[in-house]
């Protein structure tokens, strides 16, 4: 089953702790009784450029496993604020650099699904990034694709829809 049939749970009212990965980066309390559910947390970048006419670039990265469009994103980590952290993301996983904001625009959830595993539910802390540079050669080039689109579009490639309600309204003259 795809993720995208799942439903996400409530957002969570108490933020994720800054952590050393993902057994250490657990929010619990959200739900109740045998309904709570234990969100790991995540941090991704929201990789974007302006256009030579002015317009916003979102840049999508296909997932390794079911190649569906997701932005960069991992596990928090050791040593590293969770921007810099999404910053190493945006690297490995779409070859860009740039510059990533301290401050996060949001977030989304979704069932990380690992084969002959539990599945994970993850709250995803997104980290807007001005791309500065696109790399030909970076780690994870070989494992997927990666396609600049309007937030728009973008919108309507991502099967989480907290994910697209932030690609929605992703204002980078906000920041």
């Amino acid at each position: 089953m795809e993720h995208s049939d799942r439903a996400a749970p409530p957002a969570c009212p108490v933020p994720p702790p800054a952590g050393q990965g993902p057994l250490t980066n657990v929010v619990d309390g959200c739900g109740q009784g045998k309904d709570a559910v234990r969100l790991y947390h995540q941090v991704g970048a929201l990789c974007f450029r302006l256009s030579r006419k002015g317009r916003i670039k979102v840049l999508l990265v296909t997932s390794r496993r079911t190649g569906r469009w997701v932005i960069p994103k991992g596990w928090p980590m050791v040593g590293k604020t969770d921007a810099e952290a999404a910053a190493q993301e945006a690297w490995e996983e779409a070859g860009a650099q740039g510059r990533v904001s301290d401050s996060s625009i949001g977030h989304f959830s979704y069932h990380k699904i690992r084969p002959g595993e539990k599945s994970l539910m993850c709250r995803v802390e997104v980290f807007p990034l001005r791309v500065r540079t696109l790399a030909d050669r970076y780690p994870e080039r070989r494992m997927r694709e990666r396609e600049w689109m309007s937030p728009g579009q973008a919108s309507k490639h991502v099967a989480e829809p907290e994910l697209a309600a932030l690609l929605k309204v992703f204002r980078p003259q906000d920041l």
